[in-house]
């Protein structure tokens, strides 16, 4: 009775996404779990296994070829496949078809006109503006989805275009300061420097400050408190978003 042979170069994989690159004259594919390749390169995923189906370097993964470890050490100076598959994905060219690529953009477009309704507000009203809103906002300006960036990362890029076109600003957080009575005369001017609006300032011994600010500033102001006080000061997150009272959006 005959057996059938399967070439010991040859590995099968199914449901995959592939990752591609040229390199040394030569191509290389690694297989990886759908979705899972965009999770690695904006750093959601870090876990290595959960992104490669294989640490396996393919030359073609449809086909199950193996890449030769030459040619893996000529183009990469190294054979560690491992390592390997982690430089394919950093820079290689997620395989996808005209479908999936469509699906994820809009996918994407969506979750960023979703982040910039969360975390802006109409400056006069301090409401924030519908997902729907914003969509259309951002058509208008024929914005572009770029597949490598996280959606997190591009709705700062898109706040910036609107606030070209339309009353549009990040929803500031409210803070509690409270200055020891020794540092606040010195603090107390830096604070404000930072705040876009101090709401109450109230002397009690020490120097306790309601304030508006930008999420970008928080970091500085969490350093002056922290080093302008040697750590006896405090810095409090009333709300995270300063909105308006009332249901509607605008």
């Amino acid at each position: 009775m005959s057996t059938i042979f399967t070439p010991t170069n040859q590995i099968r994989l199914t449901n995959v996404a592939v990752v591609r690159m040229k390199k040394g004259g030569k191509r290389f594919e690694i297989a990886c779990y759908k979705n899972k390749v965009l999770e690695w390169r904006t750093g959601v995923e870090k876990d290595i296994d959960e992104v490669l189906q294989s640490h396996t370097v393919f030359v073609n993964v449809s086909k199950g070829q193996v890449a030769k470890g030459d040619d893996m050490q000529r183009a990469f100076a190294t054979g560690d496949q491992t390592e390997i598959c982690k430089q394919i994905l950093a820079k290689g060219e997620l395989q996808v078809s005209e479908k999936e690529r469509a699906t994820q953009l809009t996918s994407t477009f969506k979750d960023i006109a979703t982040t910039v309704a969360d975390n802006t507000v109409n400056p006069e009203t301090k409401r924030p503006y519908t997902v729907g809103v914003i969509e259309r906002a951002m058509k208008d300006l024929h914005f572009s989805v770029k597949p490598n960036r996280s959606a997190k990362q591009q709705s700062l890029e898109v706040i910036k275009q609107l606030k070209e076109t339309m009353e549009i600003e990040r929803a500031q957080m409210r803070l509690r300061v409270v200055l020891p009575q020794k540092e606040a005369k010195k603090l107390k001017e830096k604070v404000k420097e930072l705040a876009a609006n101090v709401e109450s300032e109230r002397w009690d011994g020490d120097l306790e400050l309601t304030c508006l600010i930008d999420p970008g500033c928080f970091r500085q102001m969490d350093d002056l408190i922290r080093s302008g006080t040697k750590g006896r000061g405090t810095l409090e997150v009333l709300s995270l978003k300063n909105i308006a009272e009332g249901d509607d959006k605008f």
